[in-house]
């Protein structure tokens, strides 16, 4: 049985720290994972109607494999390219469903924040239709499309929440998609402080990593990857059940 632990709001900070750490012992290595990576999901989000959907789905698979590569660092053993590729080895199906959930949670944001829109576009018609009103129309629509970009960005955290956590517990524990991506949820949810300075420190680093024509990235990637592990480590912990009696 897993539980779920509340840490303190510092450990946000360490959970980058300890990601950076990570990325320091196989430096090499993580780059390459990370140029694999990026090129395998941008070409497949390149082909046309289910790329993007099949580029989301193999996501999962693929940081379930680098988590597996973290698991091994933390063992002492050492990091390989081919731990990118763990998760076609075990509970492939499940990692996939993740991001399959994952697709169709941004698909339906998309339709609501199209709907919200093509509302506002019908609202603007009419009222350029009954009078000469150029100054509200232009304020009204930038307004609109203002409020739908930030009810999407709303939308979307929860399915980051439940996405965040879910391939590590798939990979750590052999979970299934669902319950994997409820303890994500459950789990970020209750690390609300510590999670909001870890965003703030990784917007900080994103800024910086863009400065040297995007190179920092690099760097950032993995150390991001290192960094989920750690908060794994921080918020869940496995807990044994003793064996009834006469067993």
């Amino acid at each position: 049985m897993i539980d779920i632990q509340a840490v303190s709001a510092s450990r946000g900070l360490d959970w980058v720290s300890k990601g950076f750490g990570l990325f320091r012992r196989n430096a090499l290595i993580w780059i390459a994972m990370l140029i694999i990576f990026l090129t395998l999901t941008t070409l497949l989000s390149l082909v046309p109607f289910v790329g993007s959907i099949a580029a989301l789905m193999l996501q999962p698979v693929l940081v379930g494999g680098m988590q597996s590569g973290c698991r091994a660092l933390g063992k002492g053993e050492e990091l390989r390219i081919e731990h990118l590729f763990d998760g076609f080895h075990e509970n492939t199906k499940q990692l996939a469903l993740v991001g399959l959930y994952a697709a169709l949670g941004y698909l339906l944001i998309g339709l609501l924040i199209a709907l919200a829109v093509g509302s506002s576009v019908l609202s603007l018609e009419f009222l350029d239709r009954i009078g000469d009103l150029p100054d509200l129309i232009v304020g009204s629509a930038f307004f609109g499309m203002l409020i739908a970009a930030l009810f999407g960005m709303l939308l979307a955290v929860p399915i980051a929440m439940a996405t965040w956590f879910a391939p590590t517990l798939i990979v750590l524990h052999n979970l299934p998609a669902l319950s994997a991506m409820k303890l994500s949820f459950a789990g970020c949810l209750r690390n609300m402080l510590p999670f909001l300075i870890y965003g703030l420190i990784v917007l900080l680093l994103g800024f910086v990593a863009m400065i040297p024509a995007g190179l920092g990235l690099l760097v950032l990637g993995p150390t991001l990857v290192g960094s989920v592990y750690a908060g794994y480590q921080d918020i869940f912990s496995q807990r044994i059940e003793p064996p009834r009696d006469g067993t």
